[in-house]
């Protein structure tokens, strides 16, 4: 168990499981996101016009001691996503080292049946916690609302101890990617209160923008055909 996952378990850390689950539809600015009403509910419907409906999670376990069956921050993430109704496809642990922690997170964006994904563990400040810069060097755009809004709502339960979490989030290769601490509490924190209700607005707005540079990049390569074949049948009139 590495420093951060320490320091949020015990006496230090979120007193008990069902603290969070009490919370979680309890903050203010949450409520406020979802109730609209007239005009309001025109513009939440546009704002969330490209959510995607049914997500479909990896999560990864980052330590050296854990296994699928002994990993409580694993299965509360699970949960968090399976409670909303959406699937979890890959379920993987991998030891504290930089390449394979980067290498797993880049090979699995890359799959089609993986939406958005989750890490637990290594965001610590022990020499073994790597998880963020093994993640955050594939970083195509940086969420750092995500890493305040953890510390922020973790404050009440750990204290001045949130310093030393390093939770994080972006976007690579238009997929999602959250790292959060390795302790049960935590992850079931995280992805209860945040990953889990923002994901799928998140996924749908990093796909849209991925389709739109695909198919601007398709657009330009028609134009060129275009152009070439004018410029050929130009040759033959003048010949």
């Amino acid at each position: 168990m590495t420093h951060d996952e320490q320091s949020h378990s015990g006496a230090d850390t979120h007193d008990t499981d069902h603290q969070h689950e009490d919370r979680g539809h309890e903050h203010g600015d949450d409520d406020h996101g979802h109730h609209h009403h007239g005009d309001d509910d025109h513009h939440h419907d546009h704002h969330h016009a490209h959510d995607v409906a049914s997500l479909s999670a990896a999560v990864v376990t980052v330590s050296t001691s854990r296994t699928i069956d002994d990993d409580a921050a694993g299965d509360a993430i699970a949960a968090a996503f399976d409670d909303s109704g959406h699937d979890v496809t890959v379920r993987d642990v991998v030891a504290d080292d930089f390449d394979g922690v980067q290498s797993t997170v880049d090979r699995l964006v890359d799959r089609d049946d993986v939406d958005v994904l989750v890490t637990t563990g290594g965001t610590g400040v022990t020499p073994d916690d790597v998880t963020v810069e093994a993640v955050g060097d594939l970083f195509q755009k940086d969420l750092p609302g995500f890493g305040e809004l953890f510390r922020r709502r973790s404050e009440s339960e750990i204290g001045t101890r949130v310093v030393g979490t390093r939770a994080t989030a972006g976007i690579v290769q238009g997929v999602p990617v959250f790292c959060l601490p390795g302790s049960e509490n935590a992850a079931r924190l995280g992805s209860e209160e945040i990953i889990v209700p923002e994901a799928p607005h998140l996924a749908g707005l990093a796909t849209r923008e991925e389709e739109e540079e695909e198919a601007e990049q398709e657009e330009a390569e028609q134009e060129d055909e275009t152009e070439a074949t004018d410029e050929d049948e130009d040759a033959q009139d003048a010949s």
